[in-house]
């Protein structure tokens, strides 16, 4: 099964060059899309020379910094594989872990595969109380919505089947895309399996990004994807019914 790595990327000039070495020493039928999102920190000269050694299969420019569900869309418009997997610009998650994850999808057992930082039993840093908090709780409130039991939605690590990814036509631009895709695999009726993953967290001096104003964005992506879709279509589907009652 060949596997596209989707890489979106903003400004990760101390990192993109190792994730893109490991992520090629990966023994997995694989290409590698990088998608920068206007990086400015010479990012995108490191990403032109490692397209030019042959270390990135396809490397797309965006014009403008739009987030990163823009650049997932603009690196799932460039994939072939049969099978598609989000890896960050960052050294959090381990490439080597792709094994595991593809394993439920070649077995035909699942539609997607979510890496949960909370249920492997790898090595895991210690960082933010928290994050740890607030992750748990967009999980629980997600939960809520979908009826999943996930342990970890805010996760970096899912791996789609091509055209499961292709089929949710991802709308949000930043992070709000993680309960998005999570709300449409569910209303979508996907298989979807969790296999645990180890973790390396860096800190906001490392170069983290994600912060408070993302969790409030990922609240509300809960609720427009998750709750009122599902309202929406228990309206439309009875005032279908009404309509075919009349005929």
């Amino acid at each position: 099964m060949k596997l596209s790595v989707l890489i979106p990327i903003y400004n990760e000039r101390e990192t993109i060059e190792e994730v893109v070495r490991r992520v090629k020493e990966v023994p997995v039928d694989k290409e590698i899309i990088c998608v920068d999102d206007c990086s400015s920190d010479g990012t995108r000269d490191i990403l032109q020379r490692l397209a030019d050694e042959g270390l990135i299969d396809e490397l797309v420019l965006q014009p403008k910094n739009q987030g990163k569900g823009a650049a997932i869309r603009a690196g799932v418009d460039k994939a072939t594989g049969e099978a598609a997997i989000i890896q960050d610009a960052d050294l959090e998650y381990d490439p080597r872990e792709y094994t595991r994850l593809m394993g439920p999808i070649e077995q035909g057992k699942a539609d997607a595969v979510y890496g949960s930082r909370f249920a492997g039993e790898g090595p895991h840093r210690v960082l933010y109380f928290w994050h740890y908090v607030g992750n748990k709780l967009l999980t629980l409130v997600s939960n809520m919505m979908t009826n999943l039991n996930l342990t970890d939605m805010e996760t970096c690590y899912k791996m789609f089947r091509r055209e499961v990814l292709e089929s949710l036509e991802i709308e949000e631009n930043r992070f709000g895309l993680e309960p998005e895709m999570t709300a449409k695999l569910a209303l979508g009726g996907w298989r979807i399996y969790e296999v645990g993953i180890s973790y390396s967290g860096r800190t906001y001096a490392e170069g983290k990004k994600i912060n408070w104003k993302d969790g409030v964005s990922a609240f509300r992506c809960i609720l427009k994807y998750g709750l009122w879709r599902r309202i929406f279509r228990r309206r439309r589907r009875r005032s279908l019914a009404q309509a075919a009652d009349k005929k």
